[in-house]
């Protein structure tokens, strides 16, 4: 289900357009669409004149990536046989730099989480590709559009670059957005109320924190409860966020790859886990419960931001993204969460972000009643 995002296109496309071209930098967390971004605008600017990177999944060794981009792109082929990793690594560099397209134009290139180029600075001889990439993106004529999910490492490298980068950090979806979702998921809202359905939207989209994937899941859920004859936004969330629901999933890789991404493992989880039972808390009170120096502390937090699970304001640190920190809650114990246990951690979580209505009902979204043998989830059943 593609969520389309015109403004956003739209305001890549002029920055490609612009003379010389701008180099956008789409920035987001899991789940905001950077991925699905780059497909639609593929095909605005016409895939014979363009390719996209998934180079997450191709990074490997310097030779496998130069065939990975070269033998499926549709600009002319260049040379593989590469004598060393070196070598292979400037092959790929001068192809993205230099290739043209059938009518002797600028290519253009898509580079999905072009960061994880950095896993081949552990080879010999290339120490500094992040570099090398970004000063050849500066001279090049084609034109790039480049994502990442990290933030911090993102803007840190680009400090002090050239104004050719134009850094995009993705917007969450509207309620309008959300709306057309919850459309294409379970069909139109089951109220004659437009004020209702709206405001189903917005409590999906403040659930949610306005992250495509997560209206999506809350609204694939919502669809197929109505199936059954019941479905409200809360009960999708609470489902969503069960054992086996599929924001659990979604928070789970989520965690696990940003973790796997930064140093200190163990500590960094227990430091996620004292956030999530209090968040605002500053350097020396997280010292103080983690029971070690603040030193030591300090370099666990700064660890946790460098991959943007974390995030401080007025010195105090808090998750980046309030979702996972539910998770956290629910999953990073020794058993798996009851039902009463979403129950109320949903609870606690919707309570400050459900917006302002006359009446709870209308939150439910046509307000259909759960079906017999199902405990519902509403907000007042729990205590």
């Amino acid at each position: 289900m593609l969520i389309p995002r015109p403004t956003l296109i739209r305001r890549i496309a002029a920055a490609l357009d612009a003379s010389p071209s701008r180099i956008p930098v789409l920035l987001g967390g899991c789940g905001t669409g950077r991925t699905t971004l780059l497909h639609q605008l593929r095909d605005h600017v016409g895939r014979g004149t363009a390719q996209y990177v998934n180079v997450e999944r191709t990074a490997t060794t310097p030779e496998r990536f130069l065939r990975a981009v070269a033998v499926p792109s549709p600009f002319p082929a260049v040379d593989q046989s590469v004598r060393s990793t070196r070598e292979a690594f400037e092959q790929t560099l001068a192809f993205l730099l230099r290739a043209r397209t059938g009518g002797d134009q600028p290519a253009t290139f898509f580079l999905d989480e072009f960061l994880e180029l950095r896993t081949f600075e552990s080879f010999p001889g290339l120490r500094r590709v992040l570099r090398e990439l970004v000063d050849g993106l500066m001279a090049s004529p084609n034109r790039f559009v480049l994502t990442s999910r990290y933030t911090a490492r993102t803007l840190r490298l680009l400090r002090d670059r050239s104004s050719r980068f134009e850094i995009v950090h993705v917007p969450p979806l509207s309620v309008q957005d959300t709306l057309d979702v919850l459309g294409a998921a379970a069909g139109p809202p089951r109220t004659a109320d437009a004020h209702d359905a709206e405001y189903l939207a917005r409590t999906i989209q403040r659930l949610a924190d306005g992250r495509p994937s997560y209206v999506r899941a809350i609204a694939d859920e919502l669809a197929a409860q109505r199936l059954q004859g019941g479905g409200d936004a809360l009960s999708a969330f609470a489902a969503t966020l069960a054992t086996d629901g599929r924001l659990c999933a979604q928070c789970n890789h989520c965690y696990e790859l940003r973790l796997h991404r930064a140093r200190g493992y163990g500590a960094l989880k227990a430091i996620l886990e004292i956030l999530a039972e209090e968040e605002g808390l500053t350097l020396t009170e997280i010292s103080r419960r983690l029971r070690r120096t603040p030193g030591s502390t300090k370099d666990y937090l700064s660890w946790l931001e460098d991959v943007d699970l974390v995030s401080a304001r007025q010195k105090r640190y808090a998750f980046t993204d309030p979702l996972l920190r539910v998770w956290v809650r629910l999953h990073c114990r020794a058993s798996a969460p009851a039902e009463d246990d979403v129950a109320r951690e949903v609870h606690r979580y919707a309570l400050p972000r459900v917006p302002d209505a006359e009446s709870t009902p209308a939150m439910a979204g046509a307000g259909h009643a759960a079906p017999e043998g199902k405990k519902p989830w509403g907000i007042i059943e729990i205590d």
